[in-house]
């Protein structure tokens, strides 16, 4: 059953506005604009508007769609942090103006990190005086997911093949005072098929993947044409038994069906799959599709 994930409320993040390919949000005290390929329509305030509330704006370079240049007023901080809570879950995350829009987190992700507290903090209960379960966490980046999953007690293994996010994680981990996770910078796939020949397994399994990336030694991933193989992979790793799995798809075009139909081929039926859209809405109450989603 195809199901829109509902948007979780923030207190450190707002979407204020959205349209003509742009986005207005708040993160703590700043206010930024930065692109959004998928609001293709009108804005609500004005482009006036905008600026006025702005801490900083990101510009787009003509050449390359995926960089760019931000600037910033007189009062706006490159760097920062927010809190994010959910039951006994207090995380602390750093973030960073970038070359690349990003910022170190993706607000519309939340409802996947209260899906992982749940789930893991239901396996401990179910499970008292066991092991600790274990959690792998692939395409990690700055490790939102990953923090989750260590506040809710599990051991947590966080994959990335980027050296610099792997610090920026390790940053809000501590930040966040939360340990039990340890840091591979490596290659996602390369990693997982080592797993699979040691015979590994793991009570969760998050991936979000890159549309286009390379591994720590060069390694080329492109989805479309690894992602089958990799939830393959994912089916030998995951626990048959009290194990959750998330697989979250930001790449337009590519509709929660497709990711629907990979769980099913690899992990059979799943009785309690979810699978739709993450959306954040605006204060004008304009729905922001951000990825799609399927879980279980």
């Amino acid at each position: 059953m195809i199901k829109t994930i509902t948007p979780v409320l923030w207190k450190d993040y707002e979407l204020i506005d959205s349209g003509n390919f742009s986005k207005l949000e708040r993160f703590g005290s700043q206010v930024l604009i930065r692109p959004e390929p998928q609001a293709v329509w009108d804005k609500s305030l004005t482009d006036a508007d905008w600026e006025k509330q702005a801490s900083a704006v990101f510009r787009k370079e003509k050449n390359d769609p995926e960089k760019g240049k931000w600037f910033l007023n007189k009062n706006c901080r490159e760097q920062w942090y927010i809190t994010y809570g959910y039951r006994e879950m207090n995380l602390k995350m750093r973030l960073g103006l970038t070359g690349f829009k990003h910022i170190g987190i993706f607000p519309e992700q939340a409802d996947n990190w209260n899906f992982i507290y749940d789930r893991t903090t239901d396996f401990i209960n179910k499970s008292p005086g066991s092991e600790k379960p274990k959690v792998l966490n692939l395409f990690a980046y700055t490790g939102g997911a990953s923090l989750a999953a260590a506040a809710a007690g599990a051991d947590v293994y966080h994959v990335d093949s980027v050296k610099p996010v792997i610090t920026w994680a390790r940053e809000n981990m501590e930040a966040s005072d939360l340990t039990n996770i340890r840091w591979i910078v490596e290659d996602a796939l390369k990693f997982v098929k080592r797993e699979v020949r040691r015979g590994s397994k793991y009570q969760g399994i998050m991936l979000d993947p890159p549309a286009y990336g390379r591994g720590a030694d060069g390694e080329k991933w492109v989805l479309e044409e690894n992602i089958n193989e990799m939830i393959k992979l994912c089916a030998d790793l995951l626990d048959k038994n009290h194990a959750f799995f998330i697989l979250s798809l930001y790449s337009m075009g590519l509709s929660a069906l497709i990711g629907e139909n990979l769980i099913n081929s690899a992990f059979g039926k799943q009785p309690d799959l979810t699978a739709g859209e993450l959306y954040i809405e605006d204060t004008f109450r304009k729905k922001l599709p951000l990825g799609t989603i399927v879980r279980f």
